[in-house]
């Protein structure tokens, strides 16, 4: 093999150690996140190795004999503060809901992003408030209405389109099931005035 085509040399904990702060430097992530890039590094590597030559046990190899340090990295990312799932949760709840996600969307999003439960539902309710309280209501309806003014319906129609009849309310409520907020929320929603809701949409994206 020349040496042109020897396979490159692989990732070590320390070049991942300083890719790992590159990256939470760089992007709002979760612990699962940070995992998942720098296995993702290391898969590249491997095609690149595969390309020049290196067998795919070996490369494979290489893979398992780094997770512990991957892993060792994240937790050291944690104890460093540089990693927070708690406070990732928080935040991006809070910018969801001012997008017009609903609570169960925003749930969804962030099991998906590995935030385990219990942190999620911790998270949850101080961002938002605790389930089917007051500021939980306000927030989820606050939402609703961003997503109305975003499809234009209810408050947000434009002022030449009729009123809508039975079919075109049902179309709009299944827009909001679809969205993962209740039939109550989407009802009041609809009904909202145009300058009440139009305040409620200022008033949760400053919020």
């Amino acid at each position: 093999m020349s040496a042109e085509m020897e396979p490159p040399p692989p990732p070590n904990a320390a070049s991942l150690r300083e890719a790992a702060l590159a990256h939470v430097a760089r992007f709002a992530t979760t612990e699962q996140g940070l995992q998942q890039a720098l296995v993702r590094r290391v898969r590249r590597w491997g095609v690149r190795a595969e390309r020049a030559g290196a067998e795919t046990t070996e490369i494979e190899g290489q893979l398992q004999a780094l997770l512990p340090a991957i892993d060792e990295i994240v937790r050291d990312m944690v104890r460093l503060g540089a990693l927070n799932d708690h406070a990732f949760a928080q935040s991006r709840s809070r910018g969801l809901t001012r997008s017009g996600r609903s609570r169960r969307a925003v749930t969804a999003h962030l099991m998906q992003r590995g935030v385990e439960h219990e942190t999620l539902s911790e998270a949850l309710d101080e961002a938002l408030g605790e389930r089917h309280d007051a500021a939980a209501y306000e927030n989820e309806l606050g939402a609703a209405l961003v997503l109305a003014r975003k499809r234009r319906l209810g408050p947000f129609r434009r002022p030449d389109a009729p009123e809508p009849d039975l079919a075109a309310h049902q179309k709009a409520l299944a827009a909001f099931a679809r969205a993962g907020f209740g039939r109550d929320i989407a009802e009041q929603a609809l009904a909202f005035d145009p300058e009440e809701a139009e305040e409620r949409v200022l008033m949760l994206k400053s919020s």
